[in-house]
């Protein structure tokens, strides 16, 4: 899917969401059993320039606050 938007013309949004915080909600990793993000994938988004989100770094926050 990234590699045939990158194909289009125009203005265009090539982006991975690496859920890698654990702590608020999953971290899928190279070694995850729920869901992978490989070391691969993540330099090949480098290599081709595509975005790559980190929930654990770029996200203030995960959930909706809890209402009181």
């Amino acid at each position: 899917m990234l590699e045939y938007a990158g194909a289009g013309d125009g203005a265009r949004l090539m982006m991975l969401v690496h859920h890698d915080d654990a702590k608020r909600e999953y971290a899928y990793g190279a070694e995850s059993k729920i869901g992978t993000f490989s070391d691969a994938l993540i330099a090949e988004a480098k290599k081709k320039g595509w975005i790559v989100i980190s929930m654990k770094n770029d996200w203030k926050q995960i959930f909706s606050p809890a209402k009181q």
